[in-house]
């Protein structure tokens, strides 16, 4: 059990569980033992090496195999080509459905039309791609939601006055420019909160170490940094402790994995926005078994949206992997 820290803004959420809600109704199987068509359903991620995805990898395997089917889960690493290849070798394996969080926006879409054209659905989870029609469903968390969350944090962790910088996600990654400009919507109210630096550090934990040097040696005087994920601002934590800057810079994260709960808790990470990976992972795979009984996803929209929690001294005790028991 996590200590109680300081209190930070708390923002009131509807649950405290793994689900934070969504714009649409998935399919949820509740029979362990339900009739299945069964076959592989291969899991594609992004990085392994990734909490997050780790989690997505293992949310969407342990659901396949409850429903009856046999799982497994490899990574691109955001690397199109390695995804496409990742697809063929689902083809080949004749799998039954593909879930894919995909590596580009635009870069995805022809391994997403080759699944299709080969008569295997696709759901896409994490990130979508900038094509509806092709994929059955598109379940993401919703970003800019959860940037609004996470930037009015930040406002209040600052006092509502500071210089701060930004870390960038991967600029293929639509997610990335949606937290981005969720945090600009947000913090541009306030006009004694000051945007001196932004720096792309790709999700990454050591670019975003890296890229928090580089900006501090062009600002020193910075008391904020906001990044669009967990590891790139652990990675700017790292920076600041080896510049003895940490307890005068707020800090805050986007994904809330159980490392960033940690910083949380002991105070170096002001909070963190979870998202409800595991829901809408599993989600997916409820959708793709629907699909393959009845045609039908049983989703209102191909697109639907999963409502993030904002992650506090006030809950962190209370915090599960990438959710919040009761």
């Amino acid at each position: 059990m996590f200590r109680k820290a300081a209190a930070v803004f708390a923002v009131v959420v509807s649950s405290a569980v793994v689900l934070a809600g969504c714009s649409a109704t998935p399919t949820t199987a509740t029979d362990d033992t339900a009739d299945s068509t069964g076959g592989l359903i291969s899991i594609i991620v992004n990085d392994l090496a990734n909490p997050y995805w780790t989690a997505e990898g293992d949310a969407a395997k342990a659901q396949a195999e409850k429903l009856g089917y046999t799982a497994n889960v490899a990574a691109h690493k955001a690397d199109a080509k390695a995804e496409s290849d990742l697809i063929d070798t689902a083809i080949t394996n004749k799998s039954v459905a593909i879930i894919l969080d995909p590596a580009d926006a635009s870069g995805s879409i022809g391994a997403v039309q080759k699944a299709t054209d080969a008569g295997i659905p696709v759901f896409l989870v994490n990130a979508e791609i900038n094509e509806e029609g092709i994929a059955k469903s598109q379940l993401v968390s919703n970003n800019a939601q959860g940037a609004a969350l996470g930037a009015a944090e930040f406002v209040k962790a600052m006092g509502s006055t500071g210089i701060y910088v930004e870390l960038k996600g991967k600029p293929s990654d639509n997610n990335a420019a949606t937290r981005s400009n969720g945090f600009a919507t947000v913090l541009s109210q306030y006009p004694d909160m000051q945007l001196v630096g932004q720096e792309v550090a790709n999700w990454d934990q050591k670019e975003g170490r890296d890229k928090m040097q580089t900006l501090l040696a062009a600002h020193p005087e910075i008391t904020g940094v906001i990044a669009g994920n967990d590891p790139m601002a652990l990675g700017a934590i790292a920076a600041l402790k080896e510049a003895g800057k940490l307890d005068s810079v707020v800090v805050g994260g986007f994904d809330g994995s159980p490392d960033a709960a940690a910083a949380v808790e002991d105070g170096s990470l002001a909070y963190s926005v979870l998202q409800p990976v595991v829901t809408f992972a599993t989600a997916a795979v409820d959708q793709a078994d629907s699909f393959l009984k009845t045609g039908e996803t049983g989703a209102d929209t191909e697109k639907q949206s999963f409502d993030c929690i904002l992650i506090t001294t006030e809950n962190v005790g209370k915090y599960t992997s990438f959710g919040l028991s009761e």
